[in-house]
């Protein structure tokens, strides 16, 4: 290690770090002893660091943060062709479906010097293609969509969360549907209920299609029929109860007898409860509600709701750790089309044994 070095490093240790002092990684690494090579490895946490001693590394760490050391990010880029910045792409970015899968996307990304440009569709085909162009243009190190059907294969690597859509080179990170089915219908069914309505999600939802069929198919496995009659489709572009709203409002109106909803999301459940309650009947002991998800607000409703919680937090931490080990060499096992998460029967007051086999009779 050179006197000068030496020297640096000394001033800067006797400066504590205050957002204004820094060091280079030359000062840095000749405070700790070692070449600017080895420090640098440890840093970037890259594959060809792993013969380094977990000490050592501790070691480079804690002297990085005493001397505040901090990367040069734009000659970092440069010499290792990336921008060390994602693209995100998500249909609506106020809906609580997204916002939990982004905090888990940034949890990941936060802890890595990772930064995020967010782009979102509004259920439109036409956007969803330009966003994704602009966020290309901007030379993003790789693409995670959210709820959005990717048709083609990117020139980076590519995550796609709820997805449903197998496309070449692109990862989906999909839920377990055939068992959140299961787990839904068998929580209706072992509480006595056989008529059963259900609550359909959007077309423009890539998951619309596959929770039905799994729905349908779970119930048929314990004899249950769900009428046509007893299904009703969420209307609109909006994630808000409203359209839970006016979707049972429909279901309602049919004279159709059910004792119990399986509801698209929870969003939509807390839509349909109101409806209910304007109808006089009462959640849950005229009528249980399921929902999906598990959003923020769905333990602090008014009755808390019982539902099927998606892990959306770590769909977004999975997606993101996967697309990082594509970028940084660190995924060994090569190309996983699909990455599975199980789901949880969360009950809470929502949902209740049958109470009677005839149905709401609606004040109207």
């Amino acid at each position: 290690m050179s006197r000068s070095s030496k020297k640096d490093a000394a001033t800067a240790l006797d400066n504590p770090a205050n957002g204004k002092t820094t060091v280079s990684l030359k000062q840095l690494a000749g405070h700790v002893g070692l070449s600017t090579t080895t420090v640098s490895l440890v840093l970037n946490e890259s594959p060809n660091a792993k013969s380094i001693p977990q000490e050592t590394k501790d070691r480079i760490f804690a002297a990085a943060g005493k001397l505040n050391y901090r990367p040069n990010l734009v000659a970092r880029s440069l010499r290792v062709q990336r921008t060390h910045t994602l693209g995100i792409i998500v249909s609506e970015v106020s809906d609580n479906y997204s916002a939990m899968v982004l905090n888990g996307i940034e949890a990941v990304l936060s802890k890595k010097g990772y930064l995020y440009l967010l782009a979102s569709h509004l259920h439109r085909d036409d956007l969803l293609e330009t966003n994704l162009q602009l966020l290309l243009e901007r030379q993003v190190d790789g693409l995670i969509a959210v709820n959005s059907l990717i048709r083609f294969q990117p020139p980076v690597p590519a995550i796609n969360i709820s997805g449903h859509k197998e496309v070449e080179g692109v990862t989906n990170v999909i839920l377990n549907h055939r068992h959140a089915a299961e787990l839904g219908i068998g929580h209706l069914f072992n509480l006595g209920h056989r008529k059963i309505a259900v609550i359909k999600g959007q077309d423009f939802s890539a998951d619309t299609d596959i929770r039905w069929k799994t729905i349908a198919g779970a119930a048929k496995k314990r004899g249950i029929s769900i009428s046509s009659r007893l299904c009703v489709q969420l209307e609109g572009d909006m994630r808000s109860p409203e359209v839970g709203y006016v979707a049972m409002k429909k279901l309602l109106l049919s004279g159709e007898k059910f004792t119990a909803v399986f509801a698209f999301n929870d969003v939509s459940a807390i839509g349909a409860i109101r409806a209910l309650e304007e109808s006089g009947l009462s959640v849950p002991s005229d009528i249980s509600m399921l929902g999906f998800d598990d959003i923020y607000g769905a333990a602090f409703h008014n009755p808390a709701l019982t539902t099927i919680r998606q892990p959306l937090f770590e769909m977004g931490s999975l997606a993101a750790s996967t697309l990082l080990d594509k970028l940084t060499g660190l995924n060994k096992s090569g190309f996983l089309p699909v990455l599975s998460v199980e789901p949880t029967l969360i009950v809470r007051q929502s949902t209740t044994k049958v109470s009677r086999e005839t149905g709401p009779k609606v004040n109207n």
